[in-house]
């Protein structure tokens, strides 16, 4: 039993855990340097300054975070479709989604980022408070509320802000009852400084209480109620982005071997380096000679005169385990790349449901289609609640539009959809979208408006 909000649950720390470590590979070299000895251990009898050095001078080779963008830039091939059935208030929300600039496409790339690296993303459909501190309200009528630019928006809730949650079963469905996470509010210091605070955000049903770490009479700092209100809804406006989930609020990184076979990889190429450094530098060896008893020469223009019985040479590395290593760095890279590619792979399960054997299409569907699908739910739940804060019936849906091609090379594809729209066996409009979609053609162009250009252009001179 707990009264401190900022206690997490044990399946966020669980979930933290692997978060760790795709939090440095998506922050790159930086974070994974930062990370230390945790990434990279040190080695026995290393000094400290040696280990720094080593460490300074490893790069990481950022398999894990290109994975990621790639597998971003698949599902966005196209712009985000919004139904007929979304309202007009709210697909005027769609040019500025979360009320900091960004439309719809572009902040649903940021949430399909942390849903793929991180095995899930939140979102919580927010309102703007309406009333002012003696609890009057600043929004009487529509023209009040457009004037003020209050409206609904989505607040992306990144996995690390989470602490906890509760749920209750309701109609034989486990529902959300209670939603906790941590956050961070800039207020104004003076003319030109800001002072950051940390406080913790409890959503309920109906309503929401604020945190903030306060300090006693006798010093003891311990977190406190500071703010609290109410709203209309009456549930909690929270929808949950799963790309891998395992339970309610739960889920693992798709990505989690790429991500393992990523550390590898960077603890492996730093120790290529050092041994590339080492070998690099060849040693000398002096051999039955007193130290003491002669002058040592070194360079192209002097000699060293050696005793009888004395002996001098360079001693260089063999580079066998030079060889040995870089093998085994390219066998890694392997790995990883079969390793991304399964996201693409299209899942013909040998035992189906009833359901599956109905729909032939989801048995065909990549991990990334299956994605993309989850996507499309995700952000259809944020538009329902939209809907609830306006009154309106239903949010509408949308259409998320992308390449899951496994074979997507344009060097190969476009000269046979070129020679089946010359046999008359594609339609020119169908040939327009395939190399729009290929980026051959600019997002910007149009069928309808291109059309309209070559008719009036007249024919091509191979015509005439």
């Amino acid at each position: 039993m707990s009264n401190d909000p900022s206690k997490t649950l044990p399946a966020v720390d669980a979930m933290r855990e692997d978060w760790a470590l795709v939090d440095a590979l998506m922050g790159g070299t930086k974070a994974m340097q930062l990370a230390g000895k945790v990434y990279l251990p040190k080695w026995p009898k290393e000094d400290d300054d040696a280990y720094k050095e080593r460490l300074g001078l490893s790069t990481l080779l950022p398999a894990f975070s290109e994975t990621v963008q790639n597998m971003k830039g698949r599902v966005f091939a196209e712009h985000i479709a919004l139904g007929e059935d979304v309202p007009e208030t709210i697909k005027a929300y769609a040019q500025n989604f979360d009320r900091q600039g960004n439309n719809l496409q572009v902040w649903a790339q940021q949430l399909f980022t942390v849903g793929l690296s991180h095995g899930l993303c939140h979102v919580l459909a927010d309102y703007p408070k309406t009333k002012d501190e003696q609890g009057n309200s600043v929004v009487r009528t529509a023209a009040d509320e457009k004037a003020a630019g209050v409206r609904p928006y989505a607040v992306m809730i990144h996995p690390q802000q989470v602490i906890g949650w509760h749920t209750e079963e309701k109609g034989g469905e486990c529902s959300l009852s209670q939603f906790w996470y941590a956050e961070a509010v800039e207020e104004r210091a003076g003319d030109f400084g800001v002072t950051v605070i940390p406080q913790i955000r409890v959503l309920i049903p109906g309503g929401w209480r604020v945190y903030r770490k306060t300090e006693d009479a006798n010093g003891k700092k311990e977190w406190t109620k500071t703010d609290e209100g109410t709203n209309t809804l009456p549930t909690i406006p929270l929808a949950t982005y799963y790309t891998k989930r395992t339970g309610f609020m739960t889920a693992t990184p798709p990505l989690l071997e790429l991500a393992h076979l990523n550390k590898k990889h960077w603890q492996s190429q730093s120790d290529q380096d050092n041994i590339l450094h080492v070998a690099r530098v060849p040693m000398l060896m002096i051999s039955g000679i007193d130290d003491d008893a002669f002058e040592l020469k070194v360079g192209t223009s002097s000699a060293t005169k050696l005793p009888t019985g004395g002996d001098m040479k360079w001693v260089e590395h063999t580079g066998a385990a030079i060889e040995a290593g870089r093998k085994s760095l390219e066998d890694l890279e392997d790995q990883m790349r079969i390793a991304g590619a399964k996201l693409l792979q299209k899942d013909k399960q040998s035992t189906k449901t009833a359901t599956q054997a109905e729909e032939e299409a989801a048995q065909e569907m990549s991990p990334l289609q299956t994605m993309a699908g989850q996507l499309e739910d995700t952000l259809d739940q944020v538009l329902q609640f939209f809907a609830l804060w306006k009154g309106e019936k239903e949010g509408g849906h949308v259409k998320v539009n992308g390449n899951f091609d496994v074979d997507f090379a344009p060097e190969t594809t476009l000269p046979l959809l070129l020679n089946m729209a010359t046999q008359g066996r594609l339609s020119d409009e169908t040939l327009f979208n395939e190399y729009k979609r290929r980026g051959v053609v600019s997002d910007d162009i149009e069928w309808e408006v291109e059309k309209q250009k070559i008719a009036d252009q007249g024919p091509a001179l191979g015509a005439l």
